[in-house]
């Protein structure tokens, strides 16, 4: 049994067997339910965007959006002295907004993330391409104001389905070293059949066609994508659409059990686990084809480009 680098081993113990899992969604649905009130109190406070600190002066990071850097000046675009982290870009679901980030925000900064980015897209945006152009213009913004070449992204939902089609369709992998996502449907949901009046959502559907414009090749894809899916994640249907399967993507799939869709943003071994992943540096493309499992306090992680 291979457990992935990045998982913590103090919290192993065995996957629960099927007899429990009625027990384990009554405990997970609560715990949505609670979820859902606490980020309904919070929701206000994530509505406007945050405040922007001044771009570097004169700097030599000058990319214009949208823009491929060229080689001197991605050389040239150091971040500051002791400082090696890239910045971390946030990006939430559908009908959200940043505040859904609260606790993964506090926990990264506790632990030494200095450059935090949580953005927010309106919820009238009604295609994905488009949330994913105006997500790489932002990307271009944060590198030039911070001085890095490269960002990670966590997103959740709708938010990692954007992130991965601006990766993998928009030449966004010279720009995003790690993309980590929460309960997002990479090979489309069929859950909410009423609230596909709303276009976007229809694109969140199996066999919309962004999902099978990613299902297309991406050789020499420069991204590492780690996708934490739960078995219990009701938005996801099924929950194995939650998993990266593509040949040419550097992807490791990472199993929660115990924890619904809304849960995942906010449970503290989930933010561990994340932490972790960001902070790992091993490549995973030499444990292509290689699966292994190891329960990690409710994560159970499959290592390996899916």
């Amino acid at each position: 049994m291979k457990v992935l680098p990045f998982l913590p081993p103090s919290l192993g113990r065995p996957c629960p067997v099927p007899a429990l899992l009625p027990t384990a969604l009554l405990k997970a649905t609560a715990l949505e339910l609670v979820v859902l009130a606490g980020h309904a109190l919070l929701y206000p406070t994530g509505i406007t965007g945050e405040r922007r600190a001044a771009p570097l002066p004169d700097g030599p990071h000058t990319t214009p959006p949208g823009a491929t850097p060229t080689a001197p000046a991605a050389a040239s675009a150091l971040p500051a002295e002791g400082d090696e982290r890239p910045p971390v870009v946030l990006l939430h679901g559908f009908i959200d907004n940043r505040s859904v980030f609260v606790l993964l925000r506090r926990s990264l900064a506790r632990h030494g993330w200095h450059h935090l980015e949580s953005l927010n897209y309106s919820p009238l945006t009604c295609d994905i391409r488009t949330a994913a152009e105006l997500l790489g213009r932002h990307v271009e913004e944060i590198c030039a104001r911070t001085g890095h070449h490269r960002v990670d992204i966590v997103g959740h939902s709708l938010g990692g389905l954007i992130a991965r089609y601006y990766v993998q369709r928009l030449g966004g992998d010279q720009r995003v070293r790690t993309l980590v996502t929460l309960g997002t449907p990479h090979a489309g949901t069929a859950v909410a059949p009423l609230a596909s009046a709303h276009p976007i959502v229809r694109q969140m559907r199996t066999g919309s066609a962004p999902i099978e414009e990613l299902r297309r090749p991406a050789p020499g894809c420069r991204t590492r994508f780690v996708s934490f899916w739960s078995e219990l994640d009701r938005v996801i249907v099924p929950a194995e659409a939650g998993r990266i399967d593509h040949p040419d993507l550097d992807a490791q799939n990472v199993r929660v059990t115990g924890i619904g869709h809304l849960a995942l943003p906010v449970h503290p071994a989930v933010a561990a686990a994340v932490r972790q992943a960001l902070e790992s540096r091993e490549p995973t493309a030499e444990t292509t084809g290689a699966t292994g499992f190891g329960e990690i306090g409710g994560i159970e992680g499959s290592a390996g480009a899916a």
